[in-house]
């Protein structure tokens, strides 16, 4: 079973407006990766000098990748891998 991954509608442009995608990966870094050769340029809209950009939130089932072990997080198969741009308010 691969990782879905949950696309934000901001980078849906980037995904033919797919807002799942199922792709293949040991690491969060390998998914990002592999979603590259798929969709170029979704990379520069995640990842700024090997970290995740800090108003991108990457979960792996709900966990915050900054609080595990962050884009090198392992992931098995049937994981869900989910982007979300971060909020703001007042």
């Amino acid at each position: 079973m691969p990782i879905t991954v949950i696309i934000p509608t901001l980078l849906g442009s980037l995904t033919n407006q797919q807002q799942r995608i199922a792709i293949e990966g040991v690491k969060v870094s390998e998914v990002i990766e592999r979603m590259e050769q798929q969709y170029p340029g979704i990379r520069a809209k995640l990842i700024f000098d090997g970290n995740a950009y800090r108003f991108i939130n990457i979960y792996v089932n709900d966990n915050d990748i900054r609080l595990r072990d962050g884009l090198a997080t392992s992931l098995q198969d049937g994981d869900i891998v989910t982007i979300l741009p971060a909020a703001a308010g007042n």
